[in-house]
């Protein structure tokens, strides 16, 4: 026994055959809410921009985002990014937002946490008090902002692209629950924003079932019913993403509480950066909060992002706003990966 307990101290890494699929990557979280982003191991993306390389990702090498996302590797609530080249010199790199349905066309908890890696693995020259990058993701180019004290990262806030509301106190037939009113307005991607009171739905972690169930049906209730999820300029960005849920705040000092379901039923763990994105000119539009005057909005697990509205500009039939979101992330380790071709499960499943 002795011997063999030797050799088990002495032997700390696994050498897999040649014919393993190796990918590395370093883990995160922003919020509570994880990120896996995904540095090396997978084929280079076919395309010009992101939107391509997202096509591309999906059409020829989807299985490898199962592989990370979903169990064994991941969870049914996982999410990741690629980093990608950028759309034009003028970028600094472009991102790929996957989770367990497919891919995503915004997601602000991913760009706080890759600003923060950024910050951290000196791929940028940290400079004092704001360091800047501009990212490209499939919404658009995304301005993000690390700020800086005392030579250390204390948070990142980013501007999202042109975020628009199309319509307050829609309404729409849900089976089992009756007529809803929701709120549909778009971040980087489109929500169903609803008054959790309507349903008489706490938004506390206890209730995690409840919530993934009620905001599934109101989803496919209005991606059925409303025809006006429709971007005005690109119509791969056409398309509801989640059921967000907004209810009172339960800490101290908070505006309120805000819920996400999104993806194939993913609750997200943060307040979730693209929602608080469309929040915001919800809020503007009902004059319920001014230029410039940030609000403060918690998750399921009571982390907090605050928002703003930084500028009013319009964006094709619609009177849009450009928010700021600031939040924090932080890493949490780094993984090999590795895909055995032998392996049953090597391309994951996915249980709930």
């Amino acid at each position: 026994m002795t011997s063999i307990y030797n050799k088990i101290k002495e032997t700390s890494q696994f050498v897999p055959p040649s014919n393993w699929h190796r990918i590395q990557t370093i883990d995160m979280h922003t919020g509570g809410e994880p990120l896996r982003v995904i540095l090396d191991g997978l084929p280079e993306l076919e395309g010009n921009n992101i939107l391509e390389y997202r096509q591309d990702m999906l059409h020829r090498h989807d299985h490898l985002r199962r592989a990370l996302m979903h169990e064994p590797r991941g969870h049914a609530d996982m999410y990741g990014c690629i980093l990608l080249p950028p759309n034009d010199e003028e970028g600094d790199f472009g991102i790929l937002f996957l989770h367990n349905e497919g891919y995503s066309t915004m997601c602000g908890h991913a760009i706080i946490g890759i600003t923060t890696l950024a910050i951290e693995m000196g791929w940028v020259e940290m400079e004092s008090p704001v360091t800047t990058l501009k990212i490209d993701a499939p919404c658009g180019r995304i301005t993000s902002f690390a700020h800086i004290e005392d030579g250390k990262l204390k948070n990142v806030s980013f501007h999202c692209v042109p975020s628009f509301v199309v319509g307050l106190d829609k309404e729409v037939e849900v089976p089992g629950l009756g007529n809803i009113k929701y709120d549909l307005a778009y971040g980087g991607a489109f929500y169903a924003y609803v008054d959790a009171n309507q349903i008489g739905l706490s938004l506390e972690p206890g209730n995690y079932s409840e919530i993934i169930r009620r905001g599934m049906e109101i989803k496919h209730a209005v991606m059925e019913a409303d025809g006006e999820v429709l971007h005005p300029f690109e119509e791969d960005l056409s398309f509801l993403y989640g059921t967000i849920f907004i209810g009172g705040p339960v800490s101290e000092g908070i505006d309120s509480r805000n819920v996400c379901v999104f993806a194939d039923g993913e609750v997200d763990r943060c307040p979730t950066g693209s929602g608080v994105s469309g929040r915001i000119p919800i809020h503007y539009e009902r004059m319920e909060i001014g230029l410039n005057e940030w609000m403060s909005i918690e998750s399921i697990t009571g982390s907090v992002f605050e928002g703003r509205v930084v500028k009013e500009i319009d964006f094709g039939p619609f009177k849009g706003v450009v928010p700021e979101v600031k939040g924090t992330a932080s890493i949490t380790g780094q993984h090999e990966f590795l895909i055995d071709p032998d392996d049953p499960f090597k391309y994951g499943f996915f249980l709930r």
